[in-house]
């Protein structure tokens, strides 16, 4: 194996979602981010966006680092950015930042009422979101005879693994991405299925979305 790392979830792309709560509205923003830079601009791009708003509040969790990080942006302390940051824990997420803007609408929700509202705001935002489960995958180009392309669909299914593109010519050429702990068992499924006739070929190791 040519690397390692630890698979991980996180949001495909931003997404966002809104409720309102005794008056108040709250709206929960969510996007992938990469490095501690990214997230703050994200947060800036947020605050710019809902300038008028009451409260802007963050939290995001970062494999750079092993940084997270979360504010409650005036609201009580541990009313806001703690409880957006415990939900994105719970969901497994990393490499992701959640803003929660609120708009105050004259009615005081308590501080229970804060930590549901804006726990509730993560969460809703995290469900809006697609989300990528990505692992360490060994990527293959296997070539087969036409007459025993019809045995690998079953075998592809039993491991897993993921198909990335197909040529029709002479033969056939699979491209797929398979788990790398997972790879050297699914060639040696394919060759014993194919008697021998399969030839594999190993083109490196990335991380795959295997959400």
């Amino acid at each position: 194996m040519r690397g390692k790392i630890e698979s991980y979830k996180t949001v495909a792309e931003r997404a966002q979602a809104s409720f309102t709560e005794k008056k108040s509205e709250f709206i929960g923003s969510i996007a992938p981010c990469t490095t501690e830079s990214e997230a703050i601009s994200f947060i800036e791009e947020i605050r710019k966006l809902h300038r008028k708003a009451t409260h802007n509040c963050y939290a995001y969790i970062l494999r750079e680092n092993n940084i997270g990080r979360h504010s409650d942006d005036g609201e009580p302390s541990g009313t806001a950015g703690a409880p957006m940051f415990e939900v994105l824990k719970k969901e497994g997420l990393t490499d992701v930042c959640c803003v929660v803007t609120r708009y105050f609408g004259g009615i005081l929700l308590g501080a229970g009422g804060l930590v549901r509202a804006y726990a509730n705001g993560a969460a809703l935002a995290v469900g809006a979101s697609k989300i990528k489960e990505m692992k360490l995958a060994e990527r293959l180009i296997i070539e087969v005879d036409y007459s025993l392309y019809g045995k690998l669909g079953a075998i592809f299914s039993e491991f897993d693994a993921r198909i990335d593109g197909e040529e029709f010519a002479a033969g056939v050429k699979i491209v797929l991405y398979v788990e790398a702990e997972k790879a050297e068992s699914l060639k040696a499924k394919v060759i014993d299925v194919c008697c021998g006739r399969a030839v594999i070929k190993d083109s490196g190791t990335e991380e795959f979305d295997f959400g």
